[in-house]
């Protein structure tokens, strides 16, 4: 599934929907709901840094449990290793889990969750601590729609395919235009684009900085890498791309 998005007017550039469209009708950009993985962080990182955390501010990475009704929940990184006292910005481009459910803990995820609302995110999300972690299901055009607050200075744009519809005359009959939410402050939009740079400079997502454009995104990848996600951008698009399996 890819879905891309002009960032200055939130008209959708591209979409692809799965493999083939001989074997499969179901649209996994618009219709299907996955995990999130990692890629769920940036709104954990936006309610801190809101609360006005910065990217050279520092953070344990070490063992931690959380109690609950169901039971002790003791998360830990695909690596089963702990880097100790590292910055945000660190902590960020390396995709560490523990880092990001104490800033979950902190911030309170019912906090997590409305911002997750204002970014746009309208799927169902529970109030639990695994949701730092990406346990939600969203959609991918949600997802991506999301992602353009942070290059938008905090604004986002509501998605949408159709432009305008013209009679044959060249009379436009109707047109479209986003709505525009505000989401974060521009301050704190701009410190999410640095720490999301650095994701592409020096993380997860080194990969896209062959591409030799200013970046930022933010990868993503649920158990047994059943899902993955990049979500990217760039001043003017915002592209998330999901692969997996049904």
């Amino acid at each position: 599934g890819v879905v891309s998005i002009d960032i200055s007017t939130g008209g959708i550039c591209a979409m692809v929907g799965g493999r083939a469209f001989d074997e499969s009708k179901f649209n996994r950009a618009r219709q299907a709901l996955r995990q999130t993985g990692s890629s769920f962080k940036p709104y954990v990182y936006s309610a801190a840094v809101e609360q006005g955390a910065m990217p050279d501010d520092t953070i344990v990475d070490a063992p931690i449990s959380f109690r609950s009704a169901s039971g002790t929940w003791s998360p830990h990184d695909y690596d089963n290793k702990y880097e100790g006292t590292i910055t945000l910005r660190h902590a960020l481009a390396e995709s560490r889990n523990i880092p990001a459910v104490k800033l979950a803990e902190r911030v309170g995820i019912r906090t997590v969750i409305d911002y997750a609302r204002r970014f746009g995110i309208t799927s169902e999300i529970p109030p639990f601590l695994p949701v730092a972690l990406g346990a939600a299901e969203v959609t991918l055009l949600e997802h991506t729609a999301a992602y353009t607050t942070f290059p938008n200075d905090g604004v986002r744009l509501s998605p949408h395919s159709i432009r305008k519809v013209t009679d044959y005359e060249g009379h436009v009959m109707e047109q479209d235009f986003a709505d525009v939410h505000d989401v974060i402050s521009a301050r704190a939009a701009r410190v999410m684009v640095e720490l999301l740079e650095g994701v592409v400079q020096n993380g997860t997502g080194y990969a896209a900085s062959k591409l030799n454009y200013p970046l930022g995104g933010k990868t993503g990848t649920t158990n047994d890498f059943t899902d993955a996600w990049f979500m990217g951008f760039s001043p003017s698009i915002t592209c998330g791309v999901w692969v997996g399996y049904d």
